[in-house]
């Protein structure tokens, strides 16, 4: 059976990378095709290993320096489940660190997840979350979401959940505050921690 090409070199850049996985996404379990590139695409090498790590292959069928032919080959139907990564074996909070230490790397995936990390007396200022529901898993430390109407004491192994456009402020404790998030994949929300002033 011949093996269609998908010749990427006459595209604009931006539509390279979606064209490559929208063939690689239609082919059946066993099927592949030639990818045809004026350069070694490194990157796209790269994104397959995030998103369909040990259910593809990647062959070199020519190695430039003027035309790369790549067999890509679908050996399973879906992604694999894997392990991310392991809460238990990340450093614990340390008095420099602040902000988002791990996210969800795969770009093809209806999730979002953070392992944000607050300095002690650090904190979130308050704000009005997005259209959407969010879990979050306190792992190490301690500290205090303020809501509308009081507020919630987090510790490690606590489970809480933000409604949609809830209003929430995070203040860590005195070992800080170390915690995971998943929520659908949405535009990225930007919050700055908000630093603590040093004692004069």
């Amino acid at each position: 059976m011949t093996e269609h090409e998908l010749d990427v070199r006459g595209l604009p850049k931006p539509d390279k990378h979606p064209a490559i996985f929208a063939a690689y996404h239609s082919l059946p379990v066993g099927a592949a095709f030639i990818l045809v590139n004026n350069h070694d695409p490194r990157h796209l090498r790269d994104e397959f290993e995030v998103d369909h790590p040990g259910s593809h292959d990647w062959e070199y069928v020519q190695a430039g320096p003027q035309v790369w032919r790549i067999r890509i080959t679908k050996l399973a139907a879906n992604p694999l489940p894997r392990v991310l990564t392991n809460t238990n074996a990340a450093n614990p909070v340390a008095a420099d660190m602040t902000g988002a230490v791990w996210k969800l790397q795969m770009h093809d995936c209806g999730l979002d997840s953070n392992i944000i990390v607050l300095a002690p007396g650090a904190g979130i200022d308050a704000h009005t979350g997005p259209d959407l529901d969010v879990l979050i898993h306190a792992l190490d430390g301690s500290g205090r979401l303020l809501t509308e109407l009081g507020g919630v004491d987090l510790r490690p192994g606590d489970v809480v959940w933000l409604p949609k456009r809830s209003r929430r402020q995070f203040a860590a404790g005195p070992d800080g505050l170390r915690y995971l998030t998943v929520h659908q994949r949405r535009r990225a929300l930007l919050l700055e921690p908000t630093v603590p002033a040093k004692a004069g």
